[in-house]
């Protein structure tokens, strides 16, 4: 026996669309708050990451820093240590200068000029001292004009001693070391130019 559908069938294909729409409206508002968690998950996953790289170079950096500091520390430790090295070096080569210096003093003093005080100053001679006459100091200053080892003399004060019984003149001298090549150079020097003049007055 044929069936016969007694209800209205436009009402259920209204009825089945409706629900259609809504069944594809839900799905499509799933699939983007899908679509739009993934991408916040994705967002925040970059984010922490560039986070996680900031963090790191930060990290670097502070490291670099530290270790950049010691090099500095070590840096300034060198120089140091070179700045004493030269002090030292330079000690060593002005200590044989200084007793060619006290031997060339001696040396160039004339007769009738003693030294009463005598004071260095880095390569400068103070020297305070009496003579018989200002003639002695004269020759006392063209002495050390013509040394190797002093120059530059520079008279500040001269005194005559009237009331001394010994009378005299007391004076104040200025004379600047000259600076040698080496100690041993100028000692070398001195046996070759004996030689010369050795042979100029075996030649005679």
């Amino acid at each position: 026996m044929p069936r016969i559908n007694l209800l209205p069938w436009r009402e259920a294909e209204r009825k089945r669309k409706r629900q259609e729409f809504f069944l594809s409206l839900g799905a499509a508002v799933a699939t983007a708050g899908l679509i739009m968690l993934l991408g916040q998950w994705q967002f925040s996953s970059s984010i922490q990451h560039q986070r996680d790289r900031n963090d790191y170079l930060k990290r670097e950096i502070a490291e670099l820093d530290q270790q950049i500091e010691e090099i500095n520390g070590l840096d300034r430790q060198k120089q140091r240590l070179l700045a004493r090295m030269e002090i030292i070096e330079t000690l060593q080569r002005s200590r044989p200068e200084i007793v060619h210096v006290f031997d060339e003093i001696v040396r160039l003093m004339p007769e009738g000029v003693y030294l009463t005080y005598l004071k260095q100053t880095g390569a400068k001679f103070e020297m305070r001292g009496v003579a018989q006459s200002s003639t002695r100091v004269s020759s006392f200053m063209r002495n050390i004009d013509a040394s190797q080892w002093l120059a530059d003399p520079n008279l500040q004060i001269v005194e005559t001693r009237a009331k001394d019984a010994t009378g005299g003149s007391s004076f104040t001298l200025f004379a600047n070391q000259r600076r040698q090549a080496t100690a041993e150079d100028a000692v070398a020097d001195e046996p070759a130019s004996g030689k010369a003049k050795g042979k100029k007055v075996a030649a005679k």
